[in-house]
């Protein structure tokens, strides 16, 4: 087998929901035994990726907030740490507080959460505060927004897009409920930045790594990796830009590629 890693993404990959497929947990875990590294890379922050690390048992330094952050568990340490600019944050605020919308903007050491009306916390994440509007300076600037709701969407897309293109990255995603929504990290802040990066410190040839994943933030990953998987039900743009396809993630698509690697050495 010529790889040594592989980096897999979360929402509409490895989970179905906020749950991991069995099939996709016994396939990890003998990735991990027989000695590949397992690299979670997730537009979510970091909590939520050591979440899914621990039930499938992966030590693995993570690439959080769609490639803002790289952390290093071990030390507890990022080695990767991109923020959203400030004029762009206030003008970002702006229209989330004036637009019925769901926000959730990760900041320092937590996750606000701006939506109409206060959530049952019970529902909530320890790491996620709800905020009935946005400020700056309210735990730092972010190094993620996600924005869901069509007129958020829409006049996020009109009046900051073209404007703020050369300074940040504007990606649509899936979330967890399978929603559309989307994504926004600096302009330096990708999972292909964060990959390299993390490889540099874990001393990884980034081409002996395999990447999997469903949606457009995924792509620069794609292209920094060695090899690419995209899931079945991934839009075209994914699959074109793949090494293979696999399953769709509800079928363990991810179990099925790994399994086929131990198997084979090979993903075909």
């Amino acid at each position: 087998m010529n790889y040594s890693a592989l980096a897999i993404d979360l929402d509409g990959t490895l989970l179905v929901g906020e749950s991991i497929p069995p099939a996709n947990i016994e396939a990890l875990r003998a990735a991990r035994d027989a000695g590949l590294k397992v690299l979670i890379a997730t537009a979510r922050w970091k909590e939520m990726a050591f979440r899914v690390a621990d039930e499938i048992g992966l030590h693995d330094p993570v690439i959080a907030c769609s490639g803002a952050q790289v952390h290093d568990r071990a030390t507890g340490t990022d080695w990767l740490d991109e923020r959203l600019p400030e004029d762009f944050t206030r003008e970002l605020y702006d229209i989330c507080n004036a637009t019925r919308c769901i926000a959730t903007v990760t900041v320092s050491d937590e996750v606000l959460l701006k939506l109409d009306g206060e959530p049952d916390r019970a529902g909530m994440s320890p790491q996620m505060r709800w905020v009935p509007a946005l400020a700056v300076g309210d735990g730092g600037l972010p190094r993620i927004a996600a924005v869901q709701g069509s007129k958020a969407c829409a006049a996020i897309r009109a009046q900051l897009e073209a404007r703020y293109q050369d300074r940040v990255n504007i990606f649509d995603s899936i979330g967890p409920t399978g929603k559309l929504i989307i994504t926004i990290t600096g302009k330096r802040a990708t999972k292909g930045v964060a990959l390299k990066k993390a490889c540099e410190h874990m001393a990884l040839d980034p081409a002996r790594v395999i990447a999997f994943g469903d949606a457009e933030n995924d792509l620069a990953m794609f292209a920094v990796a060695g090899a690419a998987v995209a899931m079945g039900q991934a839009e075209a743009a994914v699959k074109a830009a793949a090494t293979t396809v696999t399953a769709p993630h509800d079928e363990a698509g991810v179990g099925q590629a790994v399994q086929r690697l131990l198997a084979t050495g090979t993903l075909g």
